[in-house]
C-alpha cells in the first residue's frame, strides 16, 4: 500500500532563505495552447454572455427565421467553419431579411426622412431594421402586446369563410408555419395534408409501409384492435418549419420532414427503452424557437421530447384526468420543477392557448371562455354561454349585422361547447370556435380588465381547431360535421376542410 506524498509549497531565494510558493509560480492554464483555448471559448460562449432581459431570446430563434437555402450555403463552407463564424453569418442572413421586409414598407407608400447627420435612406431603413428588431424581441418575450382588434373592420355579409382545403372526414388539427406561407391539416380518416396559404395548392403526406413503421420503432397495435389505426387528433410545427409532428390513436408520435414530406421515426426512443404514451395522444405543441416538443395524452401525462436528437427527455405527471389540450410559448418552465393547479369551474377543458407567457385563454364544455394568469389559481374572467346555440342580433349591447342563426333541429348542448381558441400571437385579438355555426372575435383588454366580444363570422360545422395568422391578416379553422375528440354530435349541412378568412385592417 502507497504512503500519500507530502508536497512541499516552499522554495529557496537567492540568499537562501525559504520562500513561499505562490499560485503564480505555477504554469498558467491560459498560456497551454490556442486549439484547448478555443476550444473552451467555443464551448462556454453561449453561456458567458447572457442578458437577463432577453427572456431565453438566443441564436436558435434567428436561425429558425432564416431560409434553409442558407443553411445549404453553410454547409459548402466545409467543416472549417467555427461555431462563431456560423453564427455571424446566419446574424448577417437575417438582418438581410429585415432590411428587405423595410425595403417593401417603404415601396408600399412609407415615407421616411434623409437623415441629417449624414445617414440618408440607408441609415433610416438601418433604424427602422433596429426598431423592428428590438419590436419583434419584445413581442415575443411577451412584454409588449399589438392593438390590433380595434383596427379589425366589421366584415360584411359577403366577407364568409372560403375552403381552402376539402378532407373526406372531419378536420381534426390546423397548424401555420412561422411565415404564414404554409398549412397543415389533418383529419379523422388519417389523411395529413400541407398546402400554401396563397394558392391553396395541397400536398398529401403519405403513410409509411407497416414495415416502414416497424423499422421506425413503431409497436404492434395494442389491445382488440387488428389494425394500426391513422387517426390523428393532433399537430405541432417547429420553429424553423422543418418538423411536423403528429399523433393520434396509435398511441405514438410520428414525425416528419416538411421539405420531402418523409416519415422520420416513431416513436422516438432512448437506446432499447421505448418511452410512448399508453393511451392516445391527443395534443401536441412545439416550444417556441426550440425543438422541444411536448404531447399529451389520455393517459393523463405530458412528454417532452427532443426533435433535433429524436430522444425523449422526461415525463411530467400529476393530472386526474386525460390531458386534451396544451400550447407553449417561449419561457421555459420545467426546470422550476413547480406545479400550479388550475381550478376551472366547468367539468372539462377542451381548448387552451397561450396570450402572453403570464396569461392564457380556455375553453371549456360548459360554453364558456376563461382568461387565466399563471400567478392565480381562479380564472380572472369567465365569458358564459359563449356560443349560444341561438345566436341574437345583438350580443352584450354590440350590434352585428351579419348573425346566422342556427336551426333549432340542430341545438343541443354539444353544439355550444367550446372546442378551439386561438391568439394572434403578440396581440389583443382572440378567436373562439364551437359547433353552433359561428367563428367569435374577441379583443382581451389591457392590464386584465376582461375580454370583449367584437364580432361573429358564420361557418357551419363543428370547429375542432382554430390558427390566426401572424399578422393578423387572416384566420383558418378546421372544420367538420363531428367534433374533434368524438361523435357525441353531428352537422349534416357542414364541410370537412379547411376554411380561410381575410381580414380587413384599418
Amino acid at each position: 500500500m502507497m504512503k500519500g506524498k507530502k508536497f512541499n509549497n516552499t522554495k529557496k531565494n537567492q540568499n537562501g532563505h525559504k520562500s513561499k510558493r505562490f499560485k503564480s509560480d505555477k504554469p498558467d492554464p491560459f498560456f497551454d495552447g490556442d486549439s484547448k483555448r478555443r476550444r473552451n471559448f467555443e464551448d462556454n460562449d453561449d453561456d458567458s454572455i447572457k442578458s437577463s432581459d432577453s427572456d431565453d431570446y438566443d441564436d436558435r430563434e434567428v436561425a429558425a427565421a432564416v431560409d434553409d437555402d442558407d443553411d445549404v450555403a453553410g454547409t459548402e463552407l466545409g467543416a472549417e467553419e467555427t461555431a462563431a463564424e456560423k453564427r455571424k453569418r446566419v446574424a448577417e442572413a437575417y438582418l438581410e431579411k429585415m432590411r428587405a421586409a423595410a425595403r417593401r414598407e417603404e415601396e408600399e407608400g412609407e415615407e421616411y426622412e434623409v437623415d441629417e447627420r449624414g445617414g440618408g435612406e440607408g441609415g433610416e431603413r438601418d433604424s427602422l431594421v433596429a426598431r423592428m428588431l428590438q419590436a419583434q424581441q419584445l413581442e415575443d418575450s411577451g412584454r409588449v402586446r399589438k392593438l390590433i382588434a380595434s383596427r379589425v373592420q366589421n366584415p360584411k355579409t359577403m366577407d364568409g369563410f372560403d375552403v381552402l382545403v376539402k378532407h373526406r372526414q372531419s378536420v381534426t388539427a390546423v397548424v401555420l408555419s412561422e411565415d404564414d406561407s404554409k398549412g397543415f391539416s389533418a383529419s379523422k380518416d388519417g389523411y395529413i395534408v400541407q398546402w400554401d396559404v396563397n394558392s391553396g395548392k395541397t400536398e398529401a403526406y403519405a403513410w409509411p409501409s407497416e414495415d416502414v413503421l416497424k423499422s421506425h420503432g413503431a409497436k404492434d397495435p395494442q389491445g382488440r384492435a387488428k389494425k394500426r389505426s391513422k387517426h390523428v387528433l393532433a399537430l405541432a410545427v417547429s420553429s424553423d418549419g422543418r418538423y411536423l409532428a403528429s399523433g393520434g390513436f396509435d398511441r405514438h408520435i410520428h414525425l416528419w420532414d416538411t421539405r420531402t414530406r418523409e416519415h422520420i421515426q416513431v416513436p422516438f426512443q432512448t437506446g432499447k427503452i421505448l418511452n410512448g404514451h399508453k393511451g392516445p395522444v391527443s395534443c401536441l405543441t412545439f416550444r417556441q424557437g426550440t425543438s422541444e416538443l411536448f404531447s399529451g395524452s389520455y393517459d393523463r401525462t405530458i412528454k417532452i421530447w427532443n426533435a433535433e436528437d429524436r430522444t425523449y427527455i422526461t415525463t411530467l405527471f400529476g393530472h386526474q384526468s386525460d390531458v386534451l389540450t396544451i400550447d407553449c410559448l417561449r419561457k421555459e418552465r420545467v426546470p422550476e420543477e413547480s406545479q400550479l393547479v388550475f381550478r376551472a369551474p366547468a367539468s372539462l377543458l377542451e381548448c387552451c392557448c397561450f396570450i402572453s407567457n403570464d396569461e392564457f385563454l380556455s375553453g371549456s364544455d360548459d360554453g364558456s371562455i376563461e382568461h387565466w394568469s399563471v400567478m392565480r389559481k381562479k380564472p380572472l374572467h369567465i365569458v358564459k354561454n359563449a356560443h349560444p346555440t341561438l345566436t341574437p342580433n345583438k350580443l352584450d349591447g354590440v350590434q352585428n349585422d351579419n348573425l346566422h342563426p342556427v336551426p333549432e333541429k340542430l341545438c343541443s348542448s354539444a353544439h355550444s361547447w367550446v372546442s378551439s381558441v386561438a391568439v394572434c400571437r403578440g396581440t389583443d385579438l382572440a378567436a373562439s370556435g364551437a359547433g353552433n355555426g359561428v367563428v367569435r372575435l374577441w379583443e382581451i383588454e389591457s392590464d386584465a380588465k376582461g375580454i370583449r366580444p367584437l364580432f361573429e363570422l358564420p361557418l357551419v360545422g363543428y370547429v375542432n381547431s382554430l390558427a390566426f395568422a401572424k399578422s393578423g391578416k387572416f384566420l383558418v379553422a378546421g372544420v367538420g360535421k363531428e367534433p374533434r375528440l368524438g361523435r357525441w354530435g353531428c352537422v349534416p349541412a357542414a364541410r370537412h376542410g379547411v376554411a380561410l378568412h381575410r381580414f380587413q385592417l384599418s
